[in-house]
């Protein structure tokens, strides 16, 4: 480890704002503590907690590295000396605690995983981010089962799509909505059994019509506010939703009465305040029932778009516009595609 460079260039917000906040510096990454990997950084996913964050409204915990990107694939180039199941030279993708945005980031071992079979740098640091995030929440927490119905909200996204694939190749029948026609057709070819346009009409009774008046099992939601008592309408006696953003305001109205009387689970997280070790088990989870879905093609996350690691400002500008269908990757490396 002595013998690595640890200079290596970031993007830094001095003050949060716009997408123009951002720019680039140098900075020396410190040594890994233990349970820890240095990865050289060649590809890092752009997601809503990285715009969040530079715009002031979701600091990182004290112990994570105050810069942006919390995924990335790379080479391992140096680990701690009690890791074991890594060596330098390994190709990964990984959950960062923060530091995606960079040359170089410190993670933990545990929170690594391998890079699919045929993936490139680029594609494999669309997944780390969103899969913790839907199989923590959606099977985990939520905990979603083979032949059960689920809706996701937001399906067009970075999370709904990972969600709507990983649920119906996990056999899980999947409903989907977006906010536009395109989108929802999108939700379609990602594996939804059913799509629907939330800007054009409610998705309660279309829910109750494809379940026989019964609702769905699980409902995982992005959305938040006004979405909500909806969901409660639409949602199966002794069902469970997962709250995992709120797009639409954190503030809800909520018929407490129903919830009752549904016997309803209501449940949510967010991953970067949770423990390495609560990390490294949804890591494990992926490994033994989602890595084999990716190794044989089964599973394939779109990549919206790829920009430059000089580009960063327009990838945030991109995540902003709300057009994206799949993940926004940056290339820190030449190789990364």
């Amino acid at each position: 480890m002595a013998t690595l460079n640890r200079q290596f260039t970031h993007v830094v917000v001095e003050q949060t704002g716009e997408p123009s906040v951002m720019t680039m510096t140098q900075s020396t990454l410190a040594m890994p503590t233990a349970g820890q990997v240095t990865i050289k950084v060649y590809a890092a996913g752009v997601n809503g907690p990285d715009i969040k964050q530079r715009a002031g409204a979701y600091p990182p915990p004290a112990d994570a590295s105050p810069i942006l990107g919390l995924e990335v694939a790379g080479e391992i180039v140096a680990v701690a000396d009690d890791v074991t199941q890594w060596r330098v030279g390994d190709k990964v993708c990984a959950l960062v605690p923060g530091g995606g945005y960079g040359e170089l980031v410190n993670t933990y071992a545990a929170h690594c995983l391998p890079i699919p079979t045929g993936y490139s740098y680029v594609q494999a640091a669309a997944l780390p981010e969103t899969f913790f995030t839907v199989w923590g929440n959606l099977f985990i927490r939520g905990g979603l089962k083979a032949g059960e119905t689920v809706l996701i909200h937001g399906g067009s996204g970075g999370i709904g799509t990972t969600a709507i694939q990983m649920a119906s190749c996990l056999g899980a029948t999947v409903f989907a909505t977006s906010g536009s026609a395109e989108k929802c057709q999108y939700c379609l070819e990602q594996g939804a059994s059913v799509a629907i346009n939330y800007n054009q009409q409610h998705f309660v009774e279309p829910i109750l019509e494809a379940t026989g008046g019964q609702g769905v099992n699980v409902i995982m939601d992005i959305a938040g506010g006004d979405f909500i008592n909806e969901n409660l309408k639409a949602i199966a006696v002794d069902g469970r939703m997962v709250s995992v953003s709120m797009e639409r305001g954190a503030q809800a109205n909520v018929d407490i009465f129903r919830i009752m009387a549904k016997r309803v689970v209501w449940t949510g997280s967010t991953l970067r305040p949770q423990s390495v070790a609560n990390k490294a088990q949804i890591a494990q989870g992926l490994a033994q029932y989602v890595w084999p879905l990716l190794n044989n093609g089964e599973m394939s996350i779109p990549v919206d778009s790829v920009f430059a690691f000089s580009q960063v400002v327009e990838a945030h500008q991109r995540m902003e516009s709300g057009q994206h269908k799949g993940k926004i990757v940056l290339a820190l490396q030449a190789q990364a595609g």
